[in-house]
């Protein structure tokens, strides 16, 4: 562990809680991109696969059912709950998610650490969470109007990448045999997707106006 590692957790932990806020105080999803809920979902399930199985310490146990519990609850609320789903915006909500699975599935049939079941599903895990932001980013793109919460959420979801890019380099060289390249370029890829996003964001807080991504 080290103050990248935690910051990013923390951020990533922060986003999760500033979505969630949303959804149970203003009993709304508008602007959230159901089919990148559901890519989240799938995410942590193939991930921690371990979870009951291999222990690291009670942090990383805690954080996994944190992040496993509120990814499903989320896509709960945005499917079934009866105020929450009525604010979902389906018919700009339209990215065809699926096919981001099948290409994830076959490079980490190709390219994994080591062909178990769970490293397999591990390394899909990795190449699935780099691009599942897409769906959202396409949404916001399509709406444009968006909210103060929906804007923090995705920012705090990129900044949590970016630290865990900080936490590699730092361990590449304060750790000895550190070289995780499956891991290390699937993240370098998700936080260039945000590239975009954190360029309007940070004009629109410089200028002092409402964020909009071009369309």
């Amino acid at each position: 562990m080290n103050i990248f590692r935690l910051a990013g957790d923390m951020t990533h932990l922060l986003s999760v809680l500033v979505l969630l806020l949303k959804i149970h105080t203003i009993k709304s999803c508008a602007g959230i991109s159901l089919k990148t809920q559901e890519l989240y979902a799938i995410v942590f399930a193939t991930r921690y696969l371990d979870i009951f199985t291999s222990y690291i310490s009670p942090y990383n146990t805690i954080m996994k059912l944190i992040f496993l519990g509120s990814s499903f609850s989320i896509v709960w609320y945005m499917r079934y709950h009866k105020i929450v789903r009525r604010s979902y915006d389906k018919d700009q909500d339209t990215f065809r998610h699926y096919i981001l699975m099948l290409p994830c599935l076959i490079l980490a049939l190709l390219i994994n650490e080591k062909f178990t079941f769970k490293e397999v599903m591990w390394a899909f895990s990795l190449y699935l969470e780099a691009v599942a932001i897409l769906p959202q980013l396409v949404l916001l793109q399509r709406t444009r109007n968006i909210d103060n919460l929906t804007g923090q959420y995705v920012l705090l979801l990129g900044a949590y990448r970016a630290l865990y890019i900080l936490n590699w380099i730092y361990r590449y060289f304060t750790e000895e045999h550190f070289v995780h390249w499956i891991t290390w370029i699937s993240g370098l890829v998700q936080t260039l997707l945000y590239a975009d996003f954190f360029y309007y964001y940070f004009q629109s807080w410089k200028n002092n106006v409402k964020l909009q991504l071009p369309a």
